[in-house]
């Protein structure tokens, strides 16, 4: 017998085998399901707040397999896919007859295989259910599965499955890991070039492969593109042009971003498939990119970590826990945003925020630099040096050791816990020991996830952050109590704004505070600006020094680059509020303007006096002085309770020329219109009310 006639038997009798099939098909549905379950069996998947992807896992078999639905991909691919493989595809019930029989027809006429008869519903079943074997029982069986498919799933559900499950490979299954791939992107928006190499792999996936074999997979898509119901679906002269495009001759490393939260979402939900997290992936890819780069630059055994957040919505926006993952040398596996470290000087702003809440000091008051024995502890600074006499000001920018002692002691250690428990924030303290000075200095175990949401109170104008994980959403609670009050907060914040960057950085208008740790084990620089807040630590995982390694010189300058190549624009820090005012030390009240020291300790003025208060005018009060109607304006009576003398008035920010020991005052408007009143006493409290003179 012929082989057209053979083969023209063979593949007649394939259909009519599949047709008297269809009497017994509900028997054998029953006792023989299609292994759909299996097939669901795709990739973990860890997405970004906005659904984009940072970071896949491999499925038990070693196989990239991307969870894709048509809504995933560009419509350009599905209708050139439907139109190359299957172009009956939505008419047909798994098995289309009219495909077998001109499939046995031109087999027969041509003496070989010309086009095949498999439908997208038999390339499923062949995919969830590899063939042993090329023959007709083999064929028979995938046409069977076909149908039972067909029985048990939509046409959409078997697009996405195939999807899903297409070959394009290696360990690549799936439109979207290999579009990712081979083109480094997801498969949404598609060239025509890119879509038709799409359609022509899953043929035959390992000898078209793009990266090995070019020429080969360039040859399948002009395949694809020249044929005429492709050409029809797409529109003239589209493929001619997409014929030119040169194909990918390498494969891409799928998105491997944030490896330590990712871990973390999977332990916390281990069936889940999809992950999402509040980071967002520009700044997750900046904030690696600088730890890539900066790494080859560190001594040998030291990694780094960065946190960044959002301080107005407590989200994790990027968190890297190891300079790499994968560096055994480095212990790149711990994630160090999470273990607590000595913060060296980065607590001293909170310091120096509750003074300048309590009114002992302004940022112009003069405060001594000089050898102290605070009852036998003696703080020295870092580069053993003393500055003498220094205002404030200068004392927090240089990051003066004595100073922020002498404030500590004044305001009180265990005050200072206080606030931080406000934030949510528990410092380790050695074991059965009261919170001392040293804590000022470093003295106390702290995350830079912790030392993040401290700062995160700062840039949210004293109010605590309560910082989410990454993973879930961010706690739902209200901090009940302020951090700092909002004038201290703008104090601390114009002074650090004002700190010089480290060398070769330019100014980000942030504000920012480094540290370093006893015995050079750990550099940190914290940076915020009216938004967010970054982090950084570098040291050694296993708590081993690192000569040379300094807040300012090694991780200030990481801080500043991930600030720039983050893609965040920087917004500006809130304006002053209201009795918030940088004086001059000559125009400071008398007892601001030295924070005193004896030879029994620290001179502390007394705040036993309630704030002061004015009761006239009263807050959006309405004047007539005569501003409107005649040439003389009427001075305003200014009245207040509490306080301590002597006062200072302001007028729209400028002083009054004389201080006043009374509690009654007057004022000559310059004219009419809204003015801002400030008093301020002796010992820096302040109250303001805003009136309209007419």
């Amino acid at each position: 017998m012929r082989v057209w006639a053979k083969g023209l038997i063979g593949l007649g009798g394939i259909a009519i085998l599949a047709t008297a099939g269809l009497v017994g098909l509900d028997a054998a549905d029953r006792a023989f399901p299609p292994p759909l379950p299996e097939a669901r069996q795709v990739s973990a998947e860890v997405f970004d707040a906005e659904g984009r992807l940072l970071r896949a896992f491999a499925t038990k078999d070693g196989l990239w397999r991307l969870k894709t639905s048509a809504a995933d991909v560009d419509p350009q691919f599905v209708r050139m896919l439907v139109a190359y493989e299957d172009q009956r595809f939505y008419a047909h019930h798994g098995v289309d007859p009219q495909a077998v029989l001109r499939a046995a027809y031109q087999f027969a006429t041509h003496g070989r295989i010309v086009s095949g008869a498999s439908t997208l519903s038999m390339q499923v079943a062949r995919l969830i259910e590899p063939r042993d074997s090329r023959s007709v029982l083999a064929k028979l069986k995938q046409m069977a599965r076909a149908l039972q498919i067909e029985k048990r799933l939509t046409k959409a559900e078997i697009l996405d499955l195939y999807l899903t499950l297409a070959p394009y490979g290696g360990n690549l299954e799936g439109v979207r890991a290999a579009s990712l791939a081979y083109f480094g992107k997801e498969p949404k928006r598609l060239s025509m070039a890119e879509a038709a190499l799409l359609v022509a792999l899953p043929q035959s996936p390992e000898a078209r492969r793009p990266d090995r074999f070019p020429e080969v997979a360039r040859a399948a898509r002009q395949r694809v593109l020249s044929r005429e119901p492709v050409s029809a679906a797409v529109g003239d002269g589209e493929t001619e042009r997409a014929a030119l495009v040169p194909v990918p001759r390498e494969r891409r490393q799928l998105p491997a971003l944030a490896a330590h939260l990712a871990e973390a979402a999977l332990r916390k939900a281990p069936n889940e498939i999809r992950h999402a997290t509040t980071l967002r992936k520009p700044i997750q890819e900046g904030l690696e990119s600088v730890a890539a780069s900066v790494v080859s630059t560190l001594p040998p055994k030291t990694s780094l970590a960065m946190i960044m957040a959002d301080s107005t919505t407590g989200e994790i926006v990027g968190s890297v826990g190891s300079a790499d993952y994968f560096d055994a040398a480095r212990s790149g596996w711990i994630d160090m945003t999470r273990v607590p470290r000595s913060p060296g000087s980065t607590l001293k702003p909170f310091i120096y925020g509750l003074a300048f809440e309590d009114g002992l000091v302004a940022q112009e008051t003069i405060i001594e630099d000089r050898p102290s024995d605070f009852s036998g502890y003696r703080p020295r600074n870092f580069d053993m040096s003393y500055q003498g006499d220094v205002s404030v000001r200068q004392a927090l920018q240089l990051s003066l050791n004595v100073p922020a002692v002498r404030l500590l002691e004044g305001v009180g250690p265990a005050k200072l816990l206080v606030r931080f428990r406000r934030a949510e924030v528990k410092p380790l303290l050695p074991a059965g020991e009261a919170p001392g000075l040293a804590i000022g200095l470093g003295g106390v175990g702290l995350t830079l996830k912790d030392l993040v949401q401290l700062y995160a109170g700062l840039a949210n104008q004293g109010w605590p952050v309560l910082l989410g994980d990454g993973v879930h959403e961010v706690p739902s609670r209200e901090p009940a109590q302020p951090l700092l009050d909002p004038v201290a907060v703008w104090n601390v914040t114009d002074v650090l704004s004002d700190v010089l960057p480290p060398q070769g950085a330019r100014k980000l208008g942030i504000a920012y505070k480094t540290g370093t740790s006893y015995g050079y084990r750990d550099a940190w620089s914290v940076g915020y600006d009216g938004r967010y807040v970054l982090g950084v630590w570098v040291g050694r995982p296993d708590n081993g020094a690192v000569p040379g390694i300094t807040g300012y010189g090694t991780a200030a300058p990481i801080l500043f680059e991930a600030f720039a190549r983050s893609g965040v624009a920087v917004s500006p820090h809130p304006s002053a509020p209201p009795g918030a005012h940088r004086l001059p030390l000559s125009e400071l009240p008398i007892g601001q303007r030295r924070y005193a020291v004896t030879s029994s300790g620290l001179v502390r003025s007394s705040t036993r006096e309630p704030a002061p208060q004015i009761v006239y005018p009263p807050e959006g009060a309405r004047v007539d002085l005569g501003a409107r109607t005649g040439p003389e304006i009427s001075p305003l009576v200014l009245k207040l309770q509490g306080g301590r003398a002597p006062f200072r008035w302001l007028a729209n920010g400028k002083p009054l020329p004389d201080l006043s020991r009374k509690r009654i005052s007057e004022w000559v408007p310059d004219g009419a219109g809204y003015s801002t009143l400030t008093v301020i006493d002796a010992v820096g409290r302040a109250a303001t009310v805003r009136v309209f003179v007419e």
